[in-house]
């Protein structure tokens, strides 16, 4: 679902075709786990088929002729709800946490209302993982429930260290990439 988003963002940063798109999440995105082509494609399809996304051109290539694709309205309203909405606390949540301030960033959203959004879902978390840890009946369930604590004060680490770096972010995010005419 997450790549669906990443590509809504990067389309309202400027229109782009496919192969561009992937270059873009890469650079962005895909240090640990670079996009395939394949899925970008078919991202991009679906994307078209719900309206979020249109075909803004067809241009001659040396293969065959290249789609250039654009957001449409409602991928950009679809996009804003996605950012708004925080997060469910979970382990391996960082990646997507990192994508949706990057994507708030580029297109001069307010990351700091996400971050303060996603701060109060990882402590109303933290409150309900410490009364499971300490009404947990078995020494297993109190270890699991210190396990997802950790995790979730890892994002809530990450979540501060963000927020206190936001406008060095921005500028940098900013002065990357094409700008949307």
């Amino acid at each position: 679902m997450t790549v669906s988003y990443t590509l809504l963002g990067l389309l309202e940063e400027a229109d782009r075709h496919g192969y561009d798109l992937k270059q873009a999440y890469d650079r962005r995105f895909g240090a640990a786990k670079p996009i395939r082509f394949g899925q970008v494609y078919r991202t991009l399809a679906q994307l078209v088929r719900d309206g979020l996304v249109e075909i803004a051109g067809v241009e001659p290539g040396a293969g065959p002729e290249r789609k250039r694709y654009a957001i449409t309205p409602e991928g950009v309203t679809d996009l804003d709800r996605w950012l708004a909405e925080p997060e469910d606390p979970q382990p391996q949540l960082q990646t997507v946490l990192f994508t949706k301030v990057t994507l708030a960033l580029m297109s001069g959203r307010p990351a700091e209302e996400f971050l303060d959004a996603q701060r109060t879902r990882h402590l109303a978390a933290m409150r309900t993982l410490t009364v499971a840890r300490r009404e947990a009946e078995s020494a297993q369930d109190a270890l699991l429930a210190d396990y997802q604590l950790f995790h979730v004060e890892a994002d809530l680490r990450w979540i501060e260290h963000a927020a206190g770096r936001l406008a060095t972010l921005a500028e940098e995010v900013r002065d990357d990439g094409p700008k949307r005419s």
